[in-house]
């Protein structure tokens, strides 16, 4: 099980994505469904979550079904937030860590090399259970959620249990 690196108090139940819900200690696991219904919405989402989980001193990896996404997703992150910056690598092999605390893949990355992985692909990594902290963001599209139904059963087959963040409520 990966150690805590001390940037979070797992008993506070939060951490740097600002959500709690854990299978294990030191662990985070979240389900994030939007109210939107576009992949517009879940990138600006991801950019969000990134942003903060990088100003509190994780290193983020955003994990990208194809080049093309990552490369929307690089783009994004250069004009995000007129007033912050969000060092990031685009990274087109599972190579070692990236200089840069933020990173966005198109192939699985490793759990050794990333405090929180925000999920976008349309599988899960195999090693899922393995991460500190796992994000995965649905837009309010019904093949999308169909995915996210199917990330939530294998991460429930895995023992983990994630917490759900439904804004369509």
């Amino acid at each position: 099980m990966p150690a805590n690196n001390g940037n979070h108090n797992p008993e506070a139940g939060s951490t740097a994505a600002g959500f709690s819900g854990s299978a294990r200690p030191n662990q985070r696991y979240w389900f994030h469904i939007l109210a939107q219904g576009t992949p517009a919405a879940r990138n600006v989402h991801a950019a969000r979550l990134a942003g903060k989980a990088w100003q509190q001193g994780d290193r983020v990896c955003i994990l990208c079904d194809t080049e093309q996404h990552a490369t929307e997703l690089d783009d994004l992150l250069w004009s995000y937030s007129p007033d912050a910056f969000i060092p990031h690598s685009l990274m087109t092999d599972a190579p070692p860590c990236t200089a840069d605390r933020v990173g966005i893949m198109f192939s699985p990355p490793a759990a050794r090399d990333w405090d929180t992985v925000i999920v976008l692909a349309s599988t899960l990594p195999p090693d899922a259970d393995t991460f500190k902290r796992l994000a995965l963001i649905a837009h309010n599209d019904p093949q999308m959620l169909e995915q996210a139904r199917s990330h939530f059963k294998q991460l429930r087959a895995l023992g983990i249990e994630p917490s759900v963040h439904d804004q369509r409520k």
